[in-house]
């Protein structure tokens, strides 16, 4: 018996069927971003990729919490 994925990574099947690219893609966008404050890049992911907010907010978050070791 395995566990349900949790938290923002449990978006990422759907993000990667929704949109064709990889997490990693998107998480290489937004760490290259020269924009580094959550919602400004939960924006930029909406406004120039067309994510929905549930989904550009997931992988936001979890590359964030990457980056800080989290």
């Amino acid at each position: 018996m395995t566990d349900a994925v949790k938290g923002p990574a449990s978006y990422f099947p759907s993000i990667e069927k929704k949109y064709g690219r990889p997490i990693a893609e998107w998480k290489d966008l937004i760490r290259t971003s020269s924009l580094t404050r959550h919602m400004e890049l939960v924006n930029w992911l909406k406004a120039e990729h067309a994510l929905g907010h549930g989904h550009a907010n997931a992988l936001v978050a979890h590359t964030l919490a990457e980056a800080n070791g989290n």
